[in-house]
């Protein structure tokens, strides 16, 4: 077993609250599994998500992967003293989606004092490669341009 990554031990409930009155609820993004060193997490494939041909909307790719890279990026600090803002995100669009869901995956790249990074691979309901991005986020001490996840902190 892999040894975690995470400041402590999260739960997926406990986390829940964060997706509530923002545009993960809007676009329906739903956390499905946090392992010892990855978060996974679903997004539709629907009105809200495509782009005018009726295809996967790139930025909406490009929001999952922002959503589960921030997510875990922050489960790795001390939420007390530390938050996680994106600084810089790339995808590459490989194959299209009509329909379903398409479920990514963040793995860190690297886990430093004052940047992390994050590559997420995002695959439609066949577990075929649809997106793959790669995120970047500077780690800055409370107030300092992050904002605080009370909901991070133990109960």
């Amino acid at each position: 077993m892999r040894k975690s990554i995470w400041f402590r031990e999260y739960s997926l409930e406990e986390l829940e609250p964060l997706t509530r009155n923002n545009m993960v609820e809007y676009l329906n993004i739903r956390l499905t599994e946090i392992g010892a060193d990855f978060l996974s997490g679903t997004m539709p494939v629907d009105h809200r998500t495509h782009q005018p041909a009726g295809l996967l909307h790139g930025g909406a790719s490009v929001t999952l992967a922002e959503t589960l890279g921030s997510f875990a990026a922050n489960l790795c600090v001390d939420p007390d003293r530390k938050g996680c803002v994106g600084q810089e995100i790339s995808a590459s669009h490989l194959r299209p989606v009509r329909d379903g869901r398409v479920l990514g995956t963040a793995r860190p790249i690297h886990l430093g004092r004052s940047s992390q990074v994050w590559q997420i691979e995002i695959t439609d309901e066949r577990k075929r490669m649809v997106c793959i991005s790669r995120l970047t986020v500077a780690v800055v001490k409370n107030g300092h341009g992050g904002g605080k996840l009370d909901a991070l902190k133990p109960l």
